[in-house]
C-alpha cells in the first residue's frame, strides 16, 4: 500500500485538492478558486503522463479560468459588500450560443487529437473537454445550469478514466458526479426563477 501511495502521490495531490475545490464551490465559497489553481497544476503533469493531451490542455485552461473567476467573484462581492455574487440562470439565447461553442470545440479538439497526437480516444476525450470548458465558464459568471454539464461530463469521464487505468481519478469522478448532482440541489434554492434576456 505504501508503494502504491508513493507511486502516485501526485494523482492523490490532485484528488484532494480537487475535493476541497468542489466543496468551496458548492458552499459558493471564493475560495474554490486557488484550490483549482493547485489542482490544475497537478492535473497538467498527470494527464500529460496518461496521454490524455485534450485533458492536458484542459488543465492548463483552468488555471487560467481559475484566475478569472476569482477575479469576477470577486468584484461581485464588491459590489454587494458582506453577501455573495448572486446565481444567474442562463438564458435561451445563452444556451444557444454556448451550445454552438461547445459543438465547436469537440470537433476542433477532437480532429486535433485524432490526426496529431497519440490520444486512445480522441473524440470521446474531445467531448468532455468541450464540455469542461463550458461548464467552467458557466461556473466562473455563477450560472446555475452548470451543475447539469457538470453531471454529463463527470460521468462520461468516469468510463473513460477506467478506460485508462486511473483509479483514483475514478474514485474523484464518480464523487464529482454525485456531488454535482448536490451542487445543483443547493444553489437552486437561491437562483432566479428565469434569465429575461
Amino acid at each position: 500500500m505504501t508503494a502504491w501511495i508513493l507511486d502516485n502521490y501526485i494523482e492523490i495531490l490532485g484528488v484532494l485538492f480537487s475535493l476541497a475545490y468542489l466543496v468551496f464551490s458548492i458552499r459558493q465559497n471564493i475560495l474554490l478558486w486557488p484550490m483549482g489553481i493547485v489542482s490544475a497544476v497537478l492535473y497538467v503533469f498527470i494527464f500529460f503522463r496518461a496521454k490524455f493531451y485534450a485533458d492536458m490542455g484542459l488543465n492548463v485552461y483552468y488555471f487560467v479560468i481559475s484566475i478569472y473567476g476569482w477575479v469576477v467573484w470577486k468584484k461581485g462581492r464588491e459590489r454587494a459588500p458582506g453577501r455573495k455574487m448572486p446565481i444567474r440562470r442562463l438564458s435561451p439565447k445563452l444556451m444557444i450560443l454556448l451550445t454552438a461553442i461547445t459543438a465547436v470545440l469537440f470537433l476542433l479538439i477532437g480532429y486535433i487529437l485524432d490526426n496529431y497526437t497519440d490520444s486512445p480516444i480522441p473524440y470521446w476525450d474531445a467531448l468532455t473537454t468541450a464540455g469542461s470548458i463550458t461548464a467552467t465558464w458557466m461556473l466562473a459568471r455563477k450560472i446555475l445550469e452548470h451543475w447539469i454539464v457538470w453531471i454529463a461530463v463527470d460521468a462520461l469521464s468516469v468510463a473513460l478514466y477506467i478506460y485508462r487505468g486511473l483509479y483514483p481519478t475514478v474514485v474523484l469522478f464518480l464523487i464529482y458526479t454525485a456531488m454535482a448532482i448536490v451542487g445543483f440541489i443547493e444553489w437552486k434554492k437561491e437562483a432566479p426563477d428565469r434569465e429575461k434576456n
